[in-house]
């Protein structure tokens, strides 16, 4: 099961792992996740990892979000599993409109 570590204003919605954007506005968002394989991580988008079974690798993006629009995150094979401490999304409001 995920861990949420903040959720100011509960945007987030841990059953469907879904932000929803609360006003218009420049938002930004980071993510870094791991590969498991069996309940152990075999690739990890962790920066600084100094154990060779693992591939740093993360990403982030500004968007500019209306009221109501959704962000979650999709893997196109394999499963995202959330009980390891490198599987994180997170994301702020830089700039209203």
């Amino acid at each position: 099961m995920f861990q949420v570590l903040v959720n100011i204003g509960n945007h987030f919605d841990l059953a469907s792992s879904i932000f929803v954007a609360p006003r218009k506005g420049i938002y930004s968002f980071t993510i870094q996740v791991s590969l498991m394989q069996n309940g152990y991580p075999v690739i990890s988008a962790f920066a600084g990892d100094q154990d060779v079974t693992r591939e740093a690798a993360s990403n982030g993006v500004l968007l500019l979000m209306e009221r109501e629009d959704k962000v979650h995150l999709k893997l196109e094979r394999g499963n995202l599993m959330g009980g390891w401490k490198y599987s994180t999304f997170s994301g702020f409001l830089v700039f209203p409109l």
